[in-house]
């Protein structure tokens, strides 16, 4: 059985600590909404070569990052609270 620590008082500073993950999750998701648009455009380029079902792939593994670092943030956000 895990034991329960209660509810306790975040340490001091810690606001900086969220002002900075809230930076992170923001540069992570611009650099993903990036690789969504470069993803889309190399799908739209390759399509006359044939080449789409490949560049649909890395576009799922994009989407699969931003779920992610979604994740990771509401997770950590609701730790934190």
């Amino acid at each position: 059985m895990v034991p329960d620590p209660g509810g306790g008082s975040p340490p001091p500073g810690f606001e900086n600590f969220v002002t900075i993950m809230g930076w992170g999750k923001w540069i992570a998701l611009g650099i993903l909404v990036m690789a969504l648009i470069f993803a889309g455009v190399r799908m739209a380029i390759g399509n006359r070569r044939g080449e789409g079902g490949e560049h649909a792939a890395s576009i799922g593994w994009v989407l699969g990052g931003v779920l992610v670092v979604s994740a990771a943030f509401a997770i950590v956000g609701f730790l934190a609270t």
